[in-house]
């Protein structure tokens, strides 16, 4: 493993593997079912003007996201370089931080910090310092959109070890900050006839509530 970064995991996605999974997570049909689920979660977000995503990739949900709010405010995270060059010729997103989400810090804070697919490929040592940036870096909502499970388990992800981890993401989130309330949740198929997703659970997560 290089100096540059913590964890294999951050390396493996940084590197050639990280490349490879931009040719496969492209297109309209991607975007048409990001544009399905995150009308629902951004329904429960009515007033929020900002949003930065943790591990944006070449930005298919940002762009989901601009097509339902055009005026949002988008920042985003992104390790790989190849991807951080699709990033900025797209155009969408104000700031761009080309860093592994490890070392994100930022002094100010979003409406909703957003994450999607990332915490599932997060070294489980480091969980507690991304759900710690995720939470400064939300002004009121936290968006999580993972694989779910109900209990720790690390799954063989396209042949390789050590590189996919299913848990209960959220929940995790709920207990090590009690000011967090559920605001919605729900289930994406992979089998849905019209807008299929791989499995995933989603969150809507409200910071402060009363």
């Amino acid at each position: 493993m290089s100096e540059r970064f913590k964890t294999d995991q951050e390396e493996f996605w940084a590197g050639k593997f990280g490349d490879d999974y931009i040719a496969r997570n492209g297109g309209d049909a991607l975007l048409g079912s990001n544009i399905s689920f995150l009308a629902k979660m951004l329904n429960r977000c009515p007033q929020a003007k900002s949003l930065i995503e943790f591990g944006a990739n070449i930005g298919m949900n940002l762009r989901g996201i601009r097509a339902l709010r055009p005026q949002m405010e988008l920042d985003a995270i992104e390790i790989n370089a190849m991807a951080v060059d699709e990033l900025r010729a797209w155009g969408g997103a104000k700031q761009i931080y080309h860093q592994s989400v490890l070392d994100f810090q930022s002094d100010r804070t979003w409406d909703i910090a957003f994450i999607k697919g990332v915490l599932i490929h997060i070294n489980p040592d480091f969980l507690p310092q991304v759900y710690e940036s995720l939470f400064r870096a939300s002004g009121r909502y936290i968006l999580v959109v993972e694989y779910y499970n109900p209990t720790p388990v690390e799954i063989n992800y396209r042949g390789h070890s050590g590189k996919l981890f299913k848990r209960d993401f959220a929940g995790e989130m709920l207990d090590k900050f009690p000011s967090l309330r559920v605001v919605d949740y729900g289930f994406v198929w992979k089998r849905d006839p019209v807008f299929p997703q791989d499995d995933l659970t989603w969150f809507v997560l409200e910071k402060n509530a009363r």
